[in-house]
């Protein structure tokens, strides 16, 4: 780990300490060869004084029990009619899983405890059939799980819930951790299942508000049982006052880490609000900027700049930041004497790319212009001036439209960049 990997995992800690994260796993994962090292992860938030209730499913192992058995079950995830051997087969399930969970947090020196927290009732008669044992979360005994949490216990909670008369349902293990989140106030929900989060058209979605998430579910581009339960209940919890839901792949080492304590994560994010400005570089910024940006100079996209260049014209350059992490970055270099202004180092990282975030960033510095005066704004591209064209609406121009200042630059650097131009509309003064 190099010691910039650990700046920008302390930038996060502050804003999570003392905080509660749910982490909800699926019963695949905790029979993958993975699930040790996610209990590892579990330990390194609990380190970081993160309180941690882990929830887990069991339709993983309910499958296997009635393949050994030779039992039918009616359903393994908790979504449907419930019969009396399903019952007893989920019952088994989660007493194994419990098992499993307590051994390997023992191994990683955590204490944890089986938390009776669920009070459910019968899901009833749906569309007319009766779902027999399947039942849905009435309260959540939140007295207990803080009682555990206070006291350094991670709680561990099955997909079971008992009625006030001590009968017992097998309940999704989705639903639960939405219910508890919401009433225990959690900052996140992280689902660990055995996929990349959402892919479509063969790319993994990073971030989806709760309208995309609607939207995506309303035209079923989805069909996967599992994923549409995960975003169904990831929307839900976010209108229920859970900030962030998280999507990731429990196989994979460090998933959990990365996605926690970084701005681009491996996962999908599902989120109920976001908080994002373009606001000025700070001096403390330039560090991320340029290693934000590196990537597109080492490939030629973006003219190369070196911390020095940065500070020298600070007061040009702005930077979008999506939940307090830097994610994009622009330039407006003005030449008042003329009238116009360079729009420079326009960059968002991949992650956030495909969500218009370029063209938020285009249309702030236009806006900027707009208010300085500048009557035209140009940009000089190497790769991306289709983006500009189609995007932004600029047209290719020779290099006389440039400042003769910035002419004598461009011919010095020896990029041949495409000279893109643009007018700016300049407000009319209010009488």
């Amino acid at each position: 780990m190099k010691a910039s990997d650990l700046r920008g995992i302390l930038q996060y800690v502050p804003r999570f300490r003392e905080k509660i994260f749910v982490v909800a796993v699926d019963g695949d994962i905790v029979a993958s060869e993975n699930f040790s090292n996610i209990l590892l992860d579990v330990a390194v938030l609990r380190s970081l004084s993160i309180k941690v209730i882990l929830v887990h499913g069991v339709a993983a192992q309910v499958e296997k029990l009635s393949a050994e058995r030779g039992v039918k079950f009616s359903n393994s995830d908790g979504i449907g009619i419930t019969d009396d051997a399903t019952l007893k087969l989920s019952i088994e399930a989660a007493s194994q899983v419990m098992n499993d969970i307590m051994q390997g947090l023992t191994t990683v020196d955590l204490r944890a405890a089986y938390a009776n927290a669920i009070i459910a009732h019968p899901a009833g008669i749906l569309g007319g059939v009766d779902s027999q044992w399947t039942g849905r979360v009435e309260r959540v005994d939140t007295q207990a799980l803080h009682l555990f949490l206070n006291d350094g216990i991670t709680p561990i909670i099955p997909p079971i819930g008992f009625d006030g008369e001590g009968k017992t349902f097998r309940v999704n293990s989705d639903a639960i951790a939405v219910e508890v989140a919401a009433a225990m106030r959690a900052i996140k929900i992280i689902y660990l299942l055995s996929q990349e989060g959402l892919l479509l058209a063969g790319e993994i979605v990073r971030q989806l508000s709760i309208a995309e998430t609607d939207e995506i579910l309303k035209k079923k581009k989805v069909h996967e049982r599992n994923l549409v339960s995960k975003l169904e209940n990831a929307a839900r919890a976010c209108r229920e006052g859970v900030p962030r839901v998280h999507l990731l792949n429990g196989n994979i080492n460090e998933a959990l880490l990365s996605e926690v304590f970084s701005a681009e994560g491996v996962g999908t994010m599902i989120y109920s609000n976001e908080y994002q400005q373009v606001r000025r570089v700070f001096k403390k910024d330039v560090r991320t900027v340029m290693n934000l940006i590196r990537q597109s100079v080492d490939s030629e996209e973006l003219a190369r700049r070196t911390r020095a260049d940065i500070i020298a014209h600070i007061e040009d350059y702005w930077v979008l930041e999506i939940d307090r992490a830097i994610v994009g970055c622009v330039a407006l270099h003005v030449f008042t004497a003329e009238k116009k202004a360079e729009m420079a180092c326009v960059y968002v990282s991949k992650s956030h790319g495909g969500q218009g975030y370029g063209q938020k960033l285009m249309a702030f510095a236009e806006r900027l212009a707009s208010e300085k005066g500048v009557e035209k704004i140009f940009a000089l591209s190497t790769q991306a001036f289709a983006y500009f064209q189609q995007k932004g609406g600029y047209q290719e121009a020779t290099q006389d439209v440039l400042p003769p200042e910035r002419r004598e630059k461009y011919e010095a650097s020896g990029r041949k960049s495409k000279v893109l131009v643009k007018d700016v509309i300049v407000p009319r003064p209010t009488a």
